[in-house]
């Protein structure tokens, strides 16, 4: 359990959070949301120590320990890899070396053999004789495999030490347990053992997490930071989202009658508790849900933009052939003899492990590469627009303000009037419009280049990434927006909730060609899992 008292902070005339009172418990992973720039990593710092409050406390039973997850991916190079687990819990960890260093002395004293009984007593409460083989549990639910563990962490790749860093923070069964973006570069099998572990958890978790398919897997509530103040709600992120929405839509309607709306509540809690499932967190969820009132339920402040892709003219038969495509990357072979043909209402996820491949087929697609080999064929009633994972050149050096930079992808109408209300849709009103292309944080900038997108009437559309750097809000609307695109699509993301509500076909590329099946994300993932 952890106490959260009054606490508050500003940065200069800017306050992130006021008299924020809050009590996380035992047996509850806690989902915390906000905007980009709401205060989500600064709330975790102030809850684990590492920034101290203006006012107020954080506090703890005596005696309880808390895990953080550790962001330097650098800050144990010459440690071995079991070792950094184990550190994790900080006094088993001291233990070990301080019992270690009394045995290697050479004149082992009576006042020694007293204190290395006493910390033979501490090490085995401390269930220190099973702290190798949990240390190599975890890691190995992970993906590190056996013949990693005595290895330094200066010889492990980038994404292998943030999954060393995950297993530090998951060692020793912490009281608390903080995580900040713990699913960024894991890979598909990885985030589904952490799931399941953080529903077996009993303990306390807080979790900011960008992948709403893992918020809404884990959590039992979903902590709120908006307008400096943090709000509980009962429920994973589907939950609160909807309900924010029907909450809004209950506020805007005055004249409907309490009867009325309390039993649209009652509906509306049904349907998520009927889709429960049989797991732990979604039992618990299901009891909490079955107590919550009208009054408990209220409208978001947040606000969504809107993403609308209208295609100007309707797709023919004709979509893209595209046969041997083949490609080599600084000796390495990333495409080798892919060949697909897309259909009109193909909205297809491309996959695999090989992220350069994606990215290269979409900009040999795109024009932006040549292949080896190969060739792709665009149909005469399709257009493109393309939305690529680096945009740096479309804004680094541009003193343009943001009318002006999205005036010159307007194709028809170009009046200010019309651009404003453009960029006001996506978010940036009034002074924001004004704002140099070149300052534009990563979430501003992909609101951009979608804002480009729409302007361009496609109706293909290659998206790589597109939720990188985006907020939850953002993320919904974009998911929504492509849910309702009538024409053809090719996307790549990490976003399971992206993958599972868009696409209806799926395409993996492999070292040998491609695998490819009208299926769902989650069939996708099923037959992955079957065949390991």
């Amino acid at each position: 359990m952890i106490n959260v008292t009054d606490v508050s902070l500003r940065f200069g005339d800017r306050k992130l959070f006021e008299d924020v009172n809050i009590k996380f418990t035992p047996g509850n992973c806690y989902g915390l949301i906000g905007a980009n720039g709401a205060g989500k990593s600064t709330f975790i710092k102030i809850l684990s120590g590492e920034i101290e409050a203006q006012t107020g406390d954080v506090s703890m039973p005596p005696n309880s320990r808390m895990a953080v997850l550790k962001q330097n991916h650098f800050e144990y190079e010459e440690f071995t890899v079991l070792d950094v687990v184990i550190m994790g819990h900080k006094r088993l960890h001291e233990v070990m070396k301080e019992k270690d260093a009394i045995y290697m002395k050479e004149d082992f004293s009576d006042e020694d053999g007293i204190k290395a009984a006493e910390l033979e007593g501490e090490f085995a409460e401390l269930n220190g004789w099973e702290a190798e083989s949990d240390a190599a549990m975890l890691l190995s639910g992970l993906g590190i495999t056996d013949d990693l563990h005595s290895k330094k962490m200066e010889e492990l790749s980038g994404g292998d030490k943030v999954k060393v860093l995950l297993a530090q923070a998951l060692f020793g069964n912490p009281d608390v347990l903080l995580l900040d973006e713990p699913t960024n570069h894991l890979d598909l099998k990885a985030i589904q053992w952490l799931e399941e572990f953080l529903i077996n958890f009993d303990n306390t978790v807080i979790v900011v997490s960008h992948d709403r398919h893992f918020l809404n897997k884990v959590c039992t509530h979903i902590a709120d930071l908006d307008f400096g103040k943090l709000q509980i709600y009962v429920g994973n992120y589907d939950f609160w989202y909807e309900s924010s929405q029907l909450a809004l839509k209950m506020q805007q309607d005055q004249n409907k009658k309490k009867e009325e709306k309390i039993k649209d509540l009652q509906n509306f809690i049904a349907r998520f508790s009927a889709n429960a499932s049989k797991s732990k967190q979604a039992t618990s969820r299901k009891k909490l849900l079955d107590k919550i009132e009208l009054d408990d339920i209220r409208p978001s402040s947040r606000k969504y933009p809107y993403i609308a892709f209208k295609p100007e003219r309707e797709i023919g038969n004709d979509v893209l052939q595209v046969k041997e495509l083949t490609k080599t990357i600084d000796g390495e072979k990333v495409l080798n003899n892919v060949s697909f043909i897309m259909n009109r209402e193909d909205k297809i996820a491309l996959v695999g492990d090989n992220e350069i491949a994606k990215t290269t087929l979409m900009k040999i697609l795109m024009g932006e590469m040549e292949p080896d080999s190969g060739t792709y064929k665009w149909g005469i009633t399709t257009s493109q627009s393309y939305f690529p994972k680096d945009n740096a050149a479309y804004f680094e050096g541009n003193d343009t303000d943001l009318v002006n930079w999205l005036r010159q992808y307007s194709p028809e109408d170009q009046t200010e009037t019309f651009i404003r209300g453009f960029l006001g849709r996506m978010l940036f009103s009034g002074e924001e419009a004004k704002k140099k292309a070149s300052v534009l944080s990563g979430g501003e900038k992909v609101r951009c280049m979608l804002s480009k997108m729409m302007l361009s009437s496609a109706n293909v559309l290659l998206l790589d990434e597109p939720t990188n750097h985006l907020d939850l809000e953002s993320i919904t609307a974009l998911n929504n927006g492509l849910i309702n695109f009538k024409g053809a699509m090719i996307f790549a993301s990490h976003d399971h909730q992206f993958n599972q509500s868009i696409a209806n076909r799926v395409i993996e590329i492999r070292d040998e060609g491609v695998f490819d099946k009208e299926i769902t994300f989650d069939e996708y993932v099923e037959m992955k899992a079957a065949v390991k």
